[in-house]
């Protein structure tokens, strides 16, 4: 984890919030995922949650989250592929 002190002496560690920030990221598009483009933000949505739990996130909850869209971005992809015989779906 690399530490960088400001002019106020205060120790900040930015990539703990840049894993909290991965991690609503990836609850947002896991959630965008269910509605549109979901062949491409269903996976965007899993790596961004693994990525922010393997750096430390304090929101794991959110991450969790996010990647359970994330899956179930891609499971309704593959449900309307199979009810539809196409590789996209429109309501």
């Amino acid at each position: 984890m690399h530490l960088t002190a400001p002019a106020t002496g205060q120790i900040e560690a930015k990539p703990r919030r840049d894993a909290d920030g991965m991690a609503v990221a990836s609850f947002i598009l896991g959630l965008l995922g269910l509605l549109v483009l979901n062949l491409f933000l269903g996976p965007v949505a899993i790596v961004l949650a693994g990525v922010s739990l393997w750096r430390g996130t304090t929101r794991r909850g959110r991450a969790y989250l996010g990647m359970a869209l994330g899956v179930a971005d891609l499971v309704v992809l593959f449900a309307a592929m199979q009810f539809t015989d196409t590789v996209s779906w429109s309501l």
